[in-house]
């Protein structure tokens, strides 16, 4: 919509059509609107004298070129309807006007007026739009917005009047006030290159690049290497910076100082860029410290808005299903003592009844279809109970015993792991595109017979399920062909009988564990896949890839049934919750976000790392998270308040793999630092009290009490950790491909 006024003119972004997510995931930002018309109430009437104001006209006849060449046939009549401009006149204003206007540089033909056109994202802030797999993004209406405000040679008189008034205020003031200093030095910088003030841009950069934030360090290296106005056409870099307004939160008598400081001084420049480009949310209360915003900065678009946290999130678990756990034969015969069977009965019966409460937190039993219960998974859930009944219950005291599998000699490149529930099948993913699924119990892998073998079989005999198998297939491991590129992520699923593994082919495949074939082939994604996981209760699973969003899926269905598009960059890592009602998802944009899988909403973006998130582990209560990026640092989350509690601080490489015990009392953290790390999770969840988090600022004061969490280390001789997994009984066990170099 447009609106054209005394000064610049701006498009109202708010009514125009949002972008439509297509099938395969992709935003489309459709030139043409619905209605193809342009709202005339913002429309500035001309002066009572006559004509517009020719400044005006020449802005107005460059917005009717622009809509000509879109093919917005309806919006160039209205727009001219509204302003009584006839045909004639505009050729004829067109004609004068290419050499008359005010001079930026560029003369001030068509191109120099549309130069001066302001247009803000339709997309909200934290959301940006997926460029389509076939065609660059188109950046000349995002670069448009960095029109010549001032002269080039005071970009650094501005910049260092802001940076001496900041550290000249009192320090409560100074830690919010300088969250400023990164986002206004890279929209002032690519104004200057933009505007092809090549030598002034340069030396800005050099002058003011080393103040910025250790954390930012990637970005501004990518940065320098824009010093033309042809680098930032197609930089998906500009992209996010520009079509996602960087959110700072600052207090109310912050931002009041620094309103009134630039009204002050007249630095009309500065503010524009706070205006246009930032997103300021205000809050009442004491100003933040120095160490509570850099606990929550870092993220490719700033912090996250108060209110994207604000969501209700139904965290609790599932209601289990009504199962009669049988005692076991030798449980009767191994003590004559009356008493003890006694006891063993009493437990395995308040485990049932355990399960039958519902938790205050958790979702309708059916607010998503789940599919119902199989008579083989209602016996592994029996195994499961039995299980749970021999597991030891760890603590500080008493340590999970680890057993890693080294995957030695692994030339094709390990790149995934995973592990079934029951601790059965190992799987990995290969750099050559293969899958190799592995046995580590005695029990060999087999195929199902062929057609012809099964109709002599007795279907209605006791052991059919294992006359069914092949005994001339048994082998300890299996080798799957049909990715034609490096295997990213490995899951199983819940029953034991399926496969999934995604590739830098684009693809999303499932495998059958009974045949050992592919299935179906997912796709979707227009680049490289990098992690899936299945569903906890099977049929639904998850991937994200290079082209910036999650997709659902469900596996019979052979397109996504929802797409959750909103991070900047790579989805590197995603998790189900355990009532399968939410999906997390960590990006290379730094941030880490939780999805309702009902009806595709963010419902938390949390922001706190300095680097990209590899991994992701929900607490068995479904109330925690836990994150771990290439900073080394394990972040945990409450997921109800959607605010960070812990920081976990030691490993000095990238974490790779996170795990929660089966009762959530200790944390397993593996890293490409060749350690295993386990951290004393419930102390640090019962050291924050909920009363701490203030609606008001949304912030609570983080101890550092690392080295206190931390139970033990355990390194390996060279074998960087790729996954975690914790059996049944709380065994830990870990994997990793051997580094000879």
């Amino acid at each position: 919509m447009a609106a054209v006024q005394d000064g610049p003119m701006e498009l109202d972004a708010e009514k125009e059509t949002k972008p439509e997510i297509l099938s395969d995931g992709t935003s489309n930002l459709s030139g043409n609107t619905a209605s193809g018309t342009l709202s005339s109430s913002p429309l500035t009437a001309a002066p009572a004298g006559g004509a517009p104001k020719m400044e005006n006209q020449q802005t107005l006849i460059a917005v009717l070129q622009f809509l000509k060449r879109n093919k917005l046939t309806d919006s160039v009549e209205i727009l001219r309807r509204e302003a009584g401009l006839g045909e004639d006149q505009e050729d004829s204003q067109a004609t004068d006007g290419s050499g008359g206007g005010k001079g930026d540089g560029d003369g001030g033909d068509a191109h120099s007026l549309l130069s001066r056109v302001s247009i803000t994202s339709a997309a909200a802030p934290q959301n940006m739009p997926v460029k389509r797999a076939d065609d660059q993004p188109d950046v000349s209406v995002v670069l448009s917005a960095y029109s010549q405000q001032g002269d080039p040679s005071l970009y650094q008189v501005y910049y260092s009047g802001l940076k001496n008034f900041i550290e000249s205020v009192l320090d409560c003031h100074r830690a919010e006030l300088s969250q400023l200093f990164y986002p206004l030095f890279v929209h002032m910088y690519l104004e200057l290159v933009y505007n092809n003030h090549e030598n002034e841009a340069k030396a800005f950069f050099e002058k003011f690049s080393g103040d910025q934030e250790c954390y930012y360090q990637d970005d501004l290296r990518i940065l320098c290497g824009l010093t033309k106005r042809e680098h930032l056409k197609g930089n998906e870099v500009l992209l996010d910076f520009r079509t996602s307004r960087f959110v700072l939160r600052i207090s109310r008598d912050s931002y009041q100082l620094l309103k009134r400081h630039l009204q002050e001084r007249h630095n009309n420049q500065i503010w524009n860029i706070i205006q246009e480009h930032l997103y300021i949310d205000i809050f009442d209360g004491m100003p933040r410290s120095k160490s509570q915003i850099d606990s929550m900065s870092g993220s490719l678009a700033g912090e996250a808005k108060r209110e994207v946290n604000k969501a209700k999130v139904f965290y609790g678990l599932l209601k289990e299903p009504e199962i009669e756990v049988p005692l076991d034969d030798e449980d009767d015969e191994a003590e004559n003592e009356e008493g003890k069977p006694k006891k063993k009965k009493t437990k395995k019966d308040s485990l049932g009844s355990k399960s039958k409460k519902q938790d205050p937190n958790a979702p309708q039993q059916n607010r998503i279809p789940l599919p119902e219960l199989k008579d083989s998974d209602k016996l592994d859930k029996i195994m499961y109970m039995k299980e749970s009944t021999k597991r030891i219950r760890l603590g500080p005291e008493n340590l999970p015993s680890i057993c890693f599998y080294t995957f030695l000699n692994a030339y094709q490149g390990l790149t995934a792991v995973d592990f079934t529930d029951d601790s059965s099948l190992l799987a990995g993913g290969f750099a050559d595109s293969t899958v190799r699924v592995w046995s580590v119990t005695p029990k060999k892998l087999r195929k199902v017979k062929s057609a012809a073998d099964l109709n002599n079989i007795d279907k209605e005999s006791d052991d059919v399920l294992e006359r069914i198998m092949d005994e001339k297939t048994a082998s300890e491991s299996k080798i799957l062909y049909g990715h034609s590129g490096p295997v990213y992520g490995v899951s199983f699923s819940p029953d034991r009988n399926y496969l999934l593994s995604s590739s830098e082919d684009g693809t999303v495949r499932l495998w059958s564990l009974l045949t050992f074939t592919c299935l179906v082939g997912y796709k979707g994604h227009n680049y490289p896949v990098w992690d899936t996981q299945f569903s906890p209760f099977g049929y639904y699973f998850v991937s994200g890839g290079h082209d910036r969003v999650a997709r659902l899926w469900a596996t019979d269905h052979y397109q996504p049934l929802r797409i959750f598009a909103g991070h900047l960059a790579d989805v590197t890592c995603t998790r189900f919750h355990p009532n399968s009602n939410y999906v997390a998802t960590g990006s290379t944009d730094r941030t880490v976000r939780l999805w309702d899988v009902l009806n595709g909403n963010c419902v938390r973006i949390l922001t706190g790392h300095k680097g990209p998130v590899h991994s992701l582990a929900f607490s068995p209560n479904g109330k925690f998270l836990a994150s771990g990026s290439t900073d080394g640092r394990v972040l945990l989350w409450d997921i109800g308040h959607g605010l960070m509690i812990g920081e976990l601080k030691g490993h000095t490489d990238t974490i790779y793999a996170l795990k929660f015990s089966r009762d959530g009392e200790i944390l397993a953290s593996g890293s490409m630092d060749n350690t295993v790390r386990l951290w004393d999770s419930m102390k640090a969840f019962d050291e924050v009290e909920t009363d701490d988090f203030t609606a008001t600022t949304g912030h609570i004061h983080l101890p550092d009490n690392s080295q206190e969490l931390l139970l033990g280390m355990y390194h390996s001789k060279s074998t960087p950790v790729t996954h975690l997994h914790f059996t049944r009984r709380n065994l830990l066990l870990a994997a990793g491909g051997y580094n000879s170099q």
